[in-house]
């Protein structure tokens, strides 16, 4: 039996996971989470053998790849896959990162998620084929791919704050944001920030 925890803010979206998940006999939903929080404590509360992760669990709350950095740090053995609507690389990248061993977005067949949950089960890393090319493509142009640093200053940047936000925001001087500005540009062949803000989301490695 594989017993699974949600964590998704959204209640009704939550129940129909469930319900679709009830239709295997070999799965147990045996607890759900709306935030990190609640996910610590039900972690802590019973054995879980894979987690299921929403990225966005809303406003001011540690989203999916803080959840799933926390899993990993205190519950090695808990496999999380993120189950989401988003697909930019960026997210993809820094699902991995936190130590994700699954992508899946939330209009994947039933068949797919099954799949995987049953995989990361076993100890497998599961990526659906689209989601392993791209990681595969960025890793076939290293010089290209931004780092995950990269990737949130240019997300920071896409929703407007200057430099000196930027720097406060992740607590780093304002000369090393500008480096990786500057670092972001040359990978993405761009001459400021501006223009590389719009390469990233026209690229799909950030979304705004």
């Amino acid at each position: 039996m594989v017993r699974i925890l949600l964590v998704d803010d959204h209640p009704v979206l939550r129940h129909g996971v469930r319900t679709l998940l009830d239709t295997q006999s070999d799965f147990e939903v045996v607890a759900e989470a709306g935030s990190l929080e609640e996910a610590a404590t039900r972690l802590n509360a019973q054995p879980i053998d894979v987690a299921l992760v929403d990225l966005d669990l809303g406003p001011d709350k540690p989203g999916g790849i803080e959840v799933t950095a926390a899993i990993r740090r205190a519950h090695e053995a808990v496999k999380v896959i993120i189950f989401t609507a988003y697909d930019s690389d960026a997210d993809i990248v820094r699902a991995v990162e936190a130590g994700a061993a699954g992508y899946l977005v939330k209009d994947s067949r039933p068949a797919e998620l099954f799949q995987a949950i049953r995989s990361a089960a076993r100890g497998s890393d599961v990526m659906p084929e689209n989601i392993a090319e791209r990681l595969r493509r960025r890793g076939d142009r290293p010089q290209e791919t931004l780092t995950s640093r990269e990737l949130e200053v240019l997300t920071l940047a896409a929703k407007g704050l200057s430099n000196r936000e930027l720097a406060r925001e992740l607590v780093v001087s304002e000369a090393t944001v500008k480096t990786h500005l500057h670092h972001a540009s040359t990978k993405l062949g761009t001459e400021n920030r501006q223009a590389a803000v719009a390469a990233a989301v026209k690229q799909g490695l950030i979304r705004i």
